[in-house]
């Protein structure tokens, strides 16, 4: 790993295809949120053993990318390695040491199925607790019969490792060992970028650069900062704590030109701005944002919307890239992407200018 001595807090850049394999797997089986065709990804799901595919329905919307298990892994970061050492680690102990890492005990999900975990069952006030840890969270996903199913498998831990790591065997089979070395050329090159912008911009600017418009809390920017590249999330970024000293970010590294569907032709960003332009409840949010920074319940007044309805617009324009998004403790304040917009135009006259491959 590598320091840049000229922004404000301490970088350093992590590399791996490990944490791709992980993040892919994550949207796959969240498409709408990540803007991924739904038919098209439930078509990669198909790919994997009928067992294996319904394990990972049933437990991955209950967990995240293990992010800073992959960080405190070894060089190369694959998925070869990754999946090996996962095989070293006890079935009983793989799926609790990946998902319930050092420094996540004050979480109260984690809490709560530590809870679970000891006790080697769960009840009714386990589920309505889980539940109502699941807050907001889309109801029909998170519902009892889901919840329980999930449960299910956790008092199981020793079951649980096993069947999960078959499960992810089954993935890097049936996909994800093409799609790695797709990825990682795209990948190697979005680190190499990140880091020449690093040379000239301060760390604020950095991650609003590379996260295509977040603007992160000083909380996020007093400590020491890893950056790494992902290739599924763009224009998204992760992050997760590592300890207590340093954050993790992992940022969209794909180019705008380039469309993550294996094969398509339409690059992602161009279909996804043009969509999100295609509204016009979303061109006046956009004509607002272009005079002043606002949050989302400001613009329901506005608007005579329901909040829900503008988070959901707004949804729909930060995965186009069309806004910066400026975190203030718990409140979100929104401005347009004047450079955004004015790349939109550019990239869709480069696309329909480019010459074609058919006769």
């Amino acid at each position: 790993m590598t320091s840049n001595k000229t922004s404000a807090a301490q970088i350093t850049w992590d590399f791996g295809t490990a944490y791709e394999f992980f993040i892919s797997l994550h949207v796959l089986h969240n498409p709408e949120y990540h803007g991924v065709r739904a038919s098209w990804a439930a078509g990669v799901r198909s790919r994997i053993p009928a067992a294996e595919r319904r394990l990972l329905e049933e437990v991955m919307p209950f967990i995240a990318p293990p992010l800073d298990w992959i960080y405190r892994l070894t060089q190369p970061k694959d998925t070869l390695s990754a999946l090996y050492t996962l095989r070293q680690i006890p079935a009983a102990e793989r799926f609790k040491q990946i998902f319930m890492a050092e420094g996540h005990a004050d979480d109260e999900y984690v809490r709560l199925l530590e809870q679970i975990a000891q006790k080697s069952a769960w009840d009714q006030a386990d589920l309505q607790a889980m539940r109502k840890t699941m807050g907001k969270k889309d109801k029909s996903k998170y519902n009892d019969e889901s919840i329980g199913r999930f449960l299910d498998w956790w008092v199981r831990p020793a079951e649980l490792g096993e069947a999960y790591l078959s499960a992810l065997q089954a993935y890097q089979q049936a996909f994800f060992e093409e799609e790695e070395r797709r990825v990682a050329p795209v990948l190697k090159s979005g680190l190499k970028r990140a880091q020449e912008l690093a040379e000239n911009l301060s760390t604020p600017q950095l991650l609003t650069e590379l996260s295509q418009g977040v603007q992160f809390t000083e909380n996020v920017l007093a400590k020491k900062i890893i950056l790494a590249p992902a290739y599924w999330i763009t224009p998204l970024v992760m992050y997760r704590e590592i300890g207590e000293t340093h954050t993790l970010i992992l940022f969209g590294a794909r180019p705008a030109t380039m469309a993550d569907i294996p094969g398509e032709l339409v690059p992602d960003d161009l279909l996804r701005k043009l969509k999100a332009l295609a509204d016009p409840t979303r061109l006046k949010i956009l004509r607002y944002l272009s005079h002043e920074e606002l949050m989302p319940s400001e613009l329901a007044r506005r608007l005579h919307l329901r909040a829900p309805t503008v988070t959901h617009h707004l949804s729909e324009l930060r995965l186009a890239g069309l806004v910066n998004l400026r975190l203030q403790g718990q409140e979100k304040r929104y401005t347009a992407r004047q450079e955004a917009l004015q790349n939109t135009f550019e990239l869709l006259r480069s696309f329909l200018t480019a010459p074609s491959d058919e006769n």
